[in-house]
């Protein structure tokens, strides 16, 4: 069986970390990213190394920046010539009024969320084009759909990430390149555990399904989503319980 490899970028918690040890598990070598946790990127090294499934590289670095990216990138291809697969997932949020939020916060937010995107798969598609295979999975949010009150800025960065998406779809089709996204509500991570018990009552309420999704539901739909038909691709894709 031939080796495949997937980068999935943030890493080391929540649906990153979750996405890493399910393309692990099944026999991919992955590449595990994060900015600043390394630590915790090492625990997860560890445990892919311990269920001896599938097989792993630390390529530490802020996707946000573009020299970082090429470092990045650099490491890679010391492995492998191409990746399989391209998970774009980091991300963070920042909660508050427009009108309060600096101009350092703002661009932290595009940065990471939306430019991270770019760098990336700049970086990793010349070598899918040659070989005329490869899946992209950005990593997008209902509010990108539906914008969130005092979440502008991570709003407008994952509206961002669905134009990218389906542009980039149409830009590499005929390469055979599928590129998507997956929209995701409420996931029970760390970057919801800002919640106090009454916000995320309140939340779960509003939510059909009347719970936060898990990390590992998620992993498995951009497991999912990098292994449909061929002729899936530029789709934004649901995933909110209802909501």
């Amino acid at each position: 069986m031939t080796q495949k490899y997937a980068l999935i970028t943030g890493s080391s918690r929540g649906i990153g970390k979750n996405t890493a040890l399910y393309f692990a598990r099944n026999g991919y070598h992955v590449f595990l990213n994060c900015s600043t946790s390394k630590d915790r990127l090492n625990d997860v090294a560890s445990l892919i190394n311990a269920e001896k499934k599938g097989s792993c590289t630390l390529v530490p670095g802020n996707v946000g920046d573009p020299e970082s990216v090429k470092n990045i990138f650099r490491e890679i291809y010391n492995h492998c010539g191409c990746l399989d697969v391209l998970v774009n997932n980091a991300g963070i949020s920042h909660i508050g009024l427009l009108m309060d939020m600096n101009n350092e916060e703002w661009n932290r937010v595009i940065q990471t969320n939306l430019s991270s995107v770019f760098y990336c798969c700049r970086e990793a598609v010349p070598p899918m084009i040659s070989r005329k295979s490869g899946r992209i999975i950005n990593v997008s949010s209902m509010w990108g759909n539906l914008g969130a009150s005092c979440e502008a800025a991570y709003s407008a960065s994952k509206a961002g990430v669905n134009g990218l998406t389906k542009a980039l779809a149409k830009e590499l089709a005929l390469s055979n390149i599928q590129v998507n996204a997956v929209a995701f509500g409420v996931i029970d991570t760390e970057m919801n555990g800002q919640l106090n018990i009454e916000e995320k009552n309140a939340l779960e309420e509003e939510i059909p399904m009347g719970r936060f999704g898990t990390a590992e539901e998620a992993a498995k739909m951009i497991w999912d989503m990098a292994h449909t038909p061929d002729y899936m691709t530029g789709q934004v894709i649901g995933f909110d319980g209802g909501f």
